[in-house]
């Protein structure tokens, strides 16, 4: 299938997307001098802003995209909550699956100076989700998971993503072939069997697999082993500067050299690789064809500052430039 048709096709492809709802709160400033109470830079705040991050970045991808996103997670009953819902609803992302607990809203908060982190303070309520909420998500996705093309597990340790969860979405796609990709964390990995696809980093592939990765042949035992132990289709190792690496079940590896020019902040990387993926894989993009789509992707956004999205006309931008 040719990169242009996969593409076009994103638009109407229907995605839902279950995992970690976070707001990403940035402060914007600038700095001039260094604090005389101590060692740190006074930041002159010239301007606040707040975009969907976690599950709801992973969704405003597929929105930027062109495709169609549902988001099911949690959040606060709060004033965060509320701005969570807004962004939701502004971003056109079917927000019905979105259930409120007493539980504050995950946010983390990025204080950024000439166009540089400098630090991040993060308030949240890690501990897993009650029963109750369990079973109504549950419920809700097994209502309506016959709509979806795919299902994108966005799991960012916040408490949501649990091993019963996990049973019940592959209950709901294993029967009917729905392609089911997960933005993996360490400690969880035990939970992902069975899966299609999981997108680690290169930290957590070493930290999943417990191989140390020093190098293109560690780096290959890591990846089959994951492959093997999690009884996926693939598995997709993003490695920062240096690319990616695809490792598939019917055997063959595909290491991906970087296309970015410039390399500024990473934040939500990983949340447009598995949008992306996911989006060319549901319109008819081989597994290898879909990570390369990824690829260019990721190569646009790390070259924003903040949590960036990107658009198929930036990708083929990119791929026509390189």
């Amino acid at each position: 299938m040719e990169t242009n048709d996969i593409l076009n096709a994103f638009k109407g492809k229907r995605i839902l997307i279950v995992g970690d709802i976070i707001l990403d709160h940035f402060v914007w400033g600038r700095v001039e001098r260094i604090s005389p109470e101590a060692p740190v830079p006074v930041v002159e705040v010239q301007r606040e802003s707040y975009l969907l991050g976690g599950a709801g970045n992973v969704a405003n991808n597929i929105i930027s995209l062109g495709g169609s996103a549902a988001i099911v997670g949690v959040i606060g009953k709060d004033h965060q909550g509320q701005i969570i819902s807004e962004l939701l609803r502004e971003k056109g992302i079917d927000a019905s699956g979105v259930f409120y607990d007493t539980r504050p809203t995950t946010i983390k908060t990025r204080v950024i100076a000439h166009h540089q982190q400098v630090v991040r303070f993060d308030r949240e309520d890690t501990r897993h989700i009650e029963s109750n909420m369990l079973r109504g998500i549950g419920d809700f996705i097994g209502k309506g998971i016959g709509r979806y093309d795919g299902v994108i597990i966005s799991d960012y340790k916040k408490g949501i993503i649990t091993p019963r969860l996990i049973q019940i979405i592959l209950g709901h796609t294993t029967q009917g072939g729905v392609f089911v990709c997960v933005d993996p964390k360490v400690g969880h990995f035990h939970y992902y069997k069975g899966v299609s696809l999981i997108t680690p980093n290169l930290k957590e592939a070493q930290e999943g697999s417990g191989i140390a990765i020093k190098d293109v042949k560690s780096l290959e035992r890591a990846g089959l082993s994951l492959l093997k132990n999690l009884h996926t289709n693939g598995i997709l190792i993003t490695r920062g500067d240096e690319g990616m690496s695809l490792f598939l079940s019917g055997g063959g590896i595909h290491h991906l050299p970087t296309v970015a020019k410039k390399v500024f902040d990473v934040t939500g990387a990983g949340d447009t690789v598995i949008a992306t993926f996911t989006l060319a894989h549901v319109s008819g993009a081989s597994m290898v064809q879909a990570a390369i789509l990824s690829n260019h992707a990721a190569g646009i956004v790390v070259g924003m500052v903040g949590t960036a999205i990107t658009t198929t006309e930036e990708i083929k931008k990119s791929m026509t430039i390189t």
